[in-house]
């Protein structure tokens, strides 16, 4: 007699790790960029869903995210003493809006890289593939998707920079609803060493 295969199969949950702004830096942009957005063919992204992926997982069983959550714990603690500072907030300062075209989105992106976002990401997907996950492995390009279905937009430009810093790293899942996807943060660890 053959089982039913899916009568087995554990729940999963599809997450990725983020760099996640507050409500008043999603705002800031949601400002600079509209006027592109209006300009452009595509879907806007809700303005609360802006944010920079660090590393994405995919679905992951639930039985797997405590290992999940135990990786980004390590490459946090290393983070904060590889910084040995007070402050090692990840800033960005976001001043060109772009047109991906085989992407077909739009985004807001920095003429200046990141170099502790980059390094943050790598160690992440290292560390996750080390405990036998399987991130996307494709180097870290910080941007943050403003339209997606994008055919038609106006030239890139530049603008004022929307300066965004984050003291955490977030643990975000992601569910596809009919109105769109919805996004929620299962835990944070964070970036700054504690004061002496």
């Amino acid at each position: 007699m053959s089982r039913d295969p899916s009568a087995s199969k554990e729940p999963s949950r599809r997450l990725f790790f983020a760099l996640w702004p507050d409500d008043a830096m999603q705002e800031a942009l949601a400002e600079a960029s509209r006027e592109a957005i209006r300009r452009s063919d595509g879907q806007p992204v809700p303005v609360q869903n802006y944010h920079f992926t660090l590393a994405f997982l995919g679905s992951v069983v639930e039985s797997r995210i405590e290992g999940v959550q135990a990786v980004a714990a390590r490459v946090a603690a290393a983070f904060r003493d590889a910084r040995q500072a007070s402050d090692a907030h990840v800033r960005f300062g976001l001043d060109r809006i772009e047109h991906w075209k085989k992407q077909e989105i739009l985004c807001a992106t920095s003429t200046t890289p990141s170099a502790a976002a980059a390094a943050l990401s790598e160690a992440l997907k290292q560390a996750l593939t080390a405990e036998g996950f399987a991130p996307d492995l494709k180097p870290f390009r910080a941007h943050v998707t403003l339209a997606r279905k994008v055919r038609r937009a106006t030239a890139d430009r530049t603008v004022p920079p929307i300066w965004w810093a984050f003291p955490a790293f977030h643990l975000i899942e992601s569910q596809t609803l009919p109105s769109g996807s919805l996004y929620s943060s299962r835990a944070k660890w964070l970036l700054d060493a504690p004061a002496r």
